[in-house]
C-alpha cells in the first residue's frame, strides 16, 4: 500500500511527545554502567599479551610476535524486521559486516568468522536463508565462515513472527603486524576526516525505528511511504555495507592514514574511540546528505537532533582520518570501489575528545550530544 504522511498526525492536532531510545526500552546509560561492572571482573584475566584497552572496535593479542585481532557483534533487533518480512537472505550480511568492519579499524586483515544462531524453532528455510546472507557477506569481506552453533531455545527466544524468533551473532578474527596496529595515536590537528556513505540504518537503532513506524505511526511492513524508493520493510532491511576491500587497499597503498572508524551506535561519537596522544577534537564541517529514512524517523518520532546523531549513522557508515596530503588518494580508491565518499571534517586543537557537527550546532562528548551555546 502506498501511503503518505497525513495518517501520522494526531486527531487533536497536538504535537506528540518526543521519543528517544530510552523510551523504547533501550538505555545506553544503564548498558554503560553494566559494562563497567562487567569489565572490572574480566580484566582480571588479562596478561601482557592483551595489547589494547577496552573501548576500541577490536582487541589484539600478541601470539609470539604476531598480532591476532578479534571482535564479536550481532544484528540486534534488525532480526525482527527480517521476521516481519519473512525474509532472511540478507541478515547474514549484516552479521558479517558488523564484525569485519570493526576488525579493520585496528588495521587488521579479517580472516574468518564463526556464527551463533539462537532460534525459537529450527525452521529449515529460515536457517538456509540466513546461511545465504552469511555466505554473501563472507565473500564480500574475503573471509571464511569456519564454524558456528545453532541453539534451539523456545523458552527464551521469541520474535515478531510465530515460531521464527532468532538472534544472530558472530565472532571474527584477523591478523595484523604488531607494528601496524591502528588506534589513532598519531592523529593531530590539521588531519582530515573522510566519510563514506551508508545505505541507510545499517544495523543500529532498529528498536527506535520500529517503534516510530509501526507502533506510533501505524505503518505496515509493506507500506510504501512518500520519500522512500522502496517499501518500508525493504528500506529497514537493507544490508550493512562492508568496507573491507577498499580499506585494506587504502592501508596498503596510501601513507598517512591514521585512523579508521566504523560509524555504528553512538554515531559520529565513534570518532572519540580513537586514542590520540595529542589533545584534539573532531569537527564535522560538511555533513553529507542525510537519507530520507532518518528524516522520516526524526519527524514521525519528534526526535531531537541530539538523539538522532547519538543513535544513527545519519548517512555516514565509515570514516578515515588521515593527513590532508593523503585525502585525494583515499577518495580515488573509494570511488574506484564504487563508494560515495567526501571530505566531511577536520581534526582541530579544541576540547579534547569531542565531536562538533557545525551544521546542526551540536557538540558531543562521552555518550551524548548537546546543542552548542552561543
Amino acid at each position: 500500500m502506498v501511503v503518505g504522511m497525513a495518517q501520522t498526525q494526531p486527531d487533536d492536532g497536538q504535537q506528540p511527545e518526543g521519543l528517544d531510545y530510552a523510551k523504547t526500552g533501550v538505555s545506553t546509560e544503564q548498558a554503560d554502567a553494566g559494562l563497567n561492572r562487567l569489565t572490572e571482573n574480566i580484566k582480571e584475566t588479562w596478561d601482557d599479551r592483551v595489547l589494547l584497552e577496552l573501548g576500541h572496535f577490536a582487541n589484539v593479542i600478541d601470539i609470539g610476535g604476531q598480532g591476532v585481532a578479534f571482535c564479536t557483534d550481532g544484528v540486534g533487533s534488525k532480526a525482527m524486521v527480517a521476521q516481519m518480512l519473512d525474509r532472511y537472505d540478507t541478515i547474514g550480511i549484516d552479521c558479517v559486516a558488523m564484525n569485519v568492519n570493526d576488525l579493520i579499524c585496528v588495521g587488521a586483515t579479517p580472516i574468518s568468522m564463526v556464527d551463533y544462531i539462537a532460534v525459537e524453532t529450527a525452521d529449515p528455510r529460515m536457517l538456509e536463508e540466513i546461511s545465504i546472507g552469511l555466505t554473501k557477506g563472507a565473500k564480500q569481506a574475503g573471509i571464511s565462515i569456519s564454524g558456528g552453533e545453532i541453539a534451539q531455545l523456545p523458552g527464551m527466544i521469541h520474535g515478531s513472527r510465530e515460531a521464527h524468533g532468532f538472534d544472530l551473532v558472530g565472532a571474527a578474527v584477523g591478523h595484523v603486524d604488531l607494528s601496524k596496529i591502528l588506534v589513532g595515536r598519531d592523529i593531530q590537528a590539521g588531519d582530515v576526516i573522510i566519510g563514506v556513505a551508508s545505505n541507510g540504518i545499517h544495523s543500529n537503532g532498529l528498536t527506535l525505528a520500529r517503534h516510530v513506524f509501526f507502533e506510533r505511526s501505524g505503518f505496515g511492513i509493506d507500506d510504501k511511504i512518500d520519500g522512500l524508493e522502496q517499501t518500508l520493510g525493504e528500506e529497514l532491511l537493507k544490508p550493512t555495507h562492508i568496507y573491507v576491500r577498499e580499506s585494506l587497499e587504502i592501508l596498503e597503498a596510501v601513507p598517512g592514514v591514521k585512523g579508521l572508524v566504523h560509524i555504528t551506535s553512538d554515531g559520529f561519537l565513534n570518532l572519540t574511540r580513537m586514542q590520540p596522544e595529542r589533545r584534539i577534537g573532531y569537527v564535522i564541517e560538511e555533513l553529507p546528505h542525510i537519507p530520507a529514512i532518518f528524516e522520516l524517523i526524526q519527524k514521525l518520532g519528534s526526535i531531537t537532533d541530539e538523539e538522532m546523531f547519538h543513535v544513527y549513522n545519519m548517512g555516514v557508515g565509515f570514516c578515515y582520518i588521515a593527513e590532508e596530503a593523503s585525502s585525494d588518494a583515499i577518495l580515488e580508491i573509494l570511488a574506484a570501489n564504487g563508494r560515495d565518499a567526501s571530505r566531511i571534517g577536520t581534526v582541530k586543537d579544541i576540547e579534547s575528545n569531542t565531536v562538533r557537527i557545525e551544521q546542526k550546532s551540536l557538540v558531543g562528548e562521552g555518550k551524548t550530544f548537546r546543542k552548542m551555546t552561543a
